[in-house]
């Protein structure tokens, strides 16, 4: 018997090329299955073999778990630790408790058994090792012939019987594939399924507009140009910025092609995909002028720490600005990787006076001062009570013209007197601030959502778990606003719930 298992491992390392060891596994786990169904399928049972006399002995055994009220799952295969202390006191939870049985033959079952588990073996350890291989190739393009058309997924052949799936949600929009056609796919990683690990591809990753460029942008390899970022609308539309090394070249140019022919090359390739050629700018507002082209813009606000803009237009570029279906102005917020938020000139004055009108409001109901002293606050470009309390009282008198030392020295005791009364609280942390959505609900005053903050409801969804009574001890919330301030947070949960 042990002969017989030694030509086998010797036949079948030979035979197949691979190490005797993980032939040696593979027959332990196919007399571990025969001795199953011969004796229990339910029990556990282990098998080694000497690797130098190809002897083998098999033994029952039970994992040890903890106590339970429960019981256990499969007795047959566990034991309690109580129970298996009894019989082996050194025993730990996780180790098991074995005995020996009597082994099975090497007979003809159970070499057709390890046969089939070799192969499966040897299936997955050349599967493992195409991932291996491949793993220093992610983030390349990759020709292949389909394979085999699935409704979700397509497999390629990629050569020398390397296969790597294409799902449907990485293929273009009406993209359809035949057997034995050639594709061309972004590497994107590897997966786990069933069958084991599995090369991914794709054809709507932004980095696949990145990598057909290279290939047809020779400046591009010879690091004259380089690309900073894409993004895409698979098969509808995409944006790629493009920064020159060299002066003396132009990237837009360069990427267009003579007449047009190497974006022209990519876009074929990419389904009719219409990519406009973005020139990259340091300055974060250059570049998204650059990336709404071919919209003109007028203005544009930043805001650094919620790294969004407010991009204003004439009225008669806000539909090329968005785009259709907001297609331009998303692909743009993408690729500068700013919040971008379109909006005419009228549109941001109005916005503009609202917020004056908040902070007139905020001062004069916190500060207790008239409605002319607040304007001035504003018009000099305060806006908040915390500058007015620590900035120096030189910045200040230069920044307030007309006012006189007395007045900043009462206004500044005011301020002072407010951030403590409402530290001494309790509810207001260290520089808490309203999130930029909870400051956009509708009809909520700015100044309010400040105090909300102040009462650690920083989120949309911190005001919309309140309830009215939580609201009553701000200053300037009655029940009838703590009320309509709720519902509206509350809205996107009845949007949610309706059927579509």
């Amino acid at each position: 018997m042990s002969n017989k298992i030694q030509l086998v491992v010797e036949s079948v390392s030979n035979e197949k090329d691979i190490p005797k060891e993980v032939v040696f596994e593979a027959l332990e786990v196919a007399l571990e299955t025969a001795t199953k169904k011969k004796y229990d399928l339910e029990k556990e049972y282990k098998v080694t073999i000497d690797r130098a006399t190809g002897e083998y002995a098999t033994v029952r055994r039970w994992l040890v778990v903890p106590d339970t009220d429960q019981g256990l799952e499969n007795p047959h295969a566990e034991m309690s630790y109580s129970a298996a202390k009894e019989l082996e006191p050194t025993v730990d939870i996780g180790g098991f408790i074995e005995e020996p049985v009597e082994s099975i033959e090497f007979g003809r079952i159970a070499a057709q058994t390890a046969k089939q588990v070799i192969m499966q073996r040897l299936r997955m350890a050349k599967r493992e090792q195409v991932i291996r291989d491949y793993e220093a190739r992610i983030g390349e393009l990759l020709i292949g012939q389909v394979k085999k058309v699935t409704r979700d997924y397509v497999i390629v052949d990629l050569g020398n019987n390397i296969e790597a799936m294409l799902r449907r949600n990485h293929m273009l929009p009406r993209e359809t594939m035949r057997v034995s056609d050639r594709v061309r796919a972004y590497l994107e990683g590897t997966q786990k399924d069933q069958r084991g690990p599995q090369l991914t591809l794709s054809r709507t990753a932004p980095q696949m507009l990145v990598e057909l460029f290279k290939i047809e942008v020779p400046e591009i390899g010879d690091g004259l140009i380089e690309l900073k970022g894409a993004a895409r609308d698979p098969g509808a539309r995409a944006k790629i910025a493009v920064l020159a090394k060299d002066n003396r070249i132009d990237p837009v140019g360069a990427c267009v092609g003579m007449r047009g022919s190497r974006v022209q090359a990519v876009s074929n390739e990419l389904g009719g995909e219409r990519i406009d050629i973005v020139l990259w700018d340091e300055n974060p507002a250059q570049y998204v002028i650059n990336a709404l082209a071919p919209a003109e813009v007028s203005s544009i606000i930043m805001d650094d720490d919620a790294k969004s803009m407010d991009v204003i237009v004439s009225e008669s570029q806000l539909p090329a600005a968005i785009g259709r279906n907001g297609q331009n102005v998303r692909l743009a917020g993408q690729l500068t990787g700013w919040e971008l938020n379109i909006m005419t000139d009228e549109q941001a004055q109005a916005k503009e006076q609202d917020e004056m009108a908040t902070l007139l409001a905020m001062f004069c109901s916190n500060l207790s001062i008239e409605e002319e002293l607040a304007m001035t606050l504003v018009e000099s470009g305060l806006n908040s009570i915390e500058e007015i309390a620590y900035l120096p009282v030189d910045e200040l008198m230069d920044a307030l013209e007309g006012i006189t030392e007395e007045q900043l020295t009462e206004l500044r005791d005011k301020a002072q007197t407010y951030l403590k009364s409402i530290s001494s609280t309790g509810a207001r942390g260290s520089n808490k601030e309203p999130s930029t959505e909870l400051l956009k609900i509708e009809g909520l005053e700015r100044h309010i959502a400040y105090r909300l903050a102040n009462h650690n409801i920083l989120t949309v969804e911190d005001l919309a778990e309140c309830a009215v009574d939580d609201l009553l001890e701000i200053e300037g919330i009655d029940r009838e606003k703590a009320s309509k301030y709720i519902m509206a947070a509350r809205a996107p949960w009845f949007e949610a719930s309706q059927p579509k």
